[in-house]
């Protein structure tokens, strides 16, 4: 028997698009499809969450496995991290601009739950492009990769040495990257 193997080539980009659609082209047609409505079916109905403890009530009511839902909480204790590490200040403290988002929680809920369902035993990826200049958030303009972003990247996900343009690696998208990746090749 074979090993399953999930393997996200982000040398061009490591968004979460780009994180699910890998992971949509690795199930079989009709799994595909059937996990496409289920993602359908998440909804999250609360615009904005500014904690981890808003997102982890949020969680407790989607339509998701406890497995899936311990993923999606790991990757927003991740980026929890990260953004009490940039701004200095407690876990409680962290507040989430972009990534608490309703749609950014429901996006990321649904690449869980596509991950979870295709079942890999293996997961690998290439370094991740970063991308370069600048981007416009919450906190005004800012350098690529974003603060929280680097910072996440900074505990252990290599990326790659050449820069293109535009941010091709964000916050929510390294914290999946973090959370599932076992291998860099």
């Amino acid at each position: 028997m074979t090993e399953t193997t999930l393997h996200f080539d982000f040398t061009q980009k490591a968004t979460r698009q780009q994180i699910l659609d890998t992971v949509l082209e690795s199930l079989d047609e009709n799994k595909r499809a059937a996990v496409i409505d289920e993602m359908a079916a998440i909804a999250v109905v609360k615009d904005h969450h500014h904690n981890l403890s808003e997102i982890a009530e949020t969680i407790k009511t989607l339509p998701l496995s406890e497995k899936a839902k311990q993923h999606l909480f790991e990757v927003y204790d991740i980026l929890a991290h990260a953004e009490a590490a940039v701004h200095e200040c407690a876990l409680e403290e962290t507040h989430f601009h972009e990534v608490g988002r309703g749609s950014a929680v429901q996006n990321t809920a649904g690449i869980c739950h596509a991950i979870d369902c295709l079942a890999p035993e293996r997961i690998t990826a290439t370094p991740v492009q970063t991308g370069s200049g600048k981007v416009e958030c919450a906190h005004g303009l800012l350098d690529i990769p974003a603060p929280a972003t680097q910072a996440i990247l900074d505990t252990g996900v290599p990326v790659c040495a050449e820069r293109l343009e535009g941010e091709r690696c964000t916050p929510t998208s390294a914290a999946l990257i973090k959370h599932y990746v076992e291998e860099y090749l």
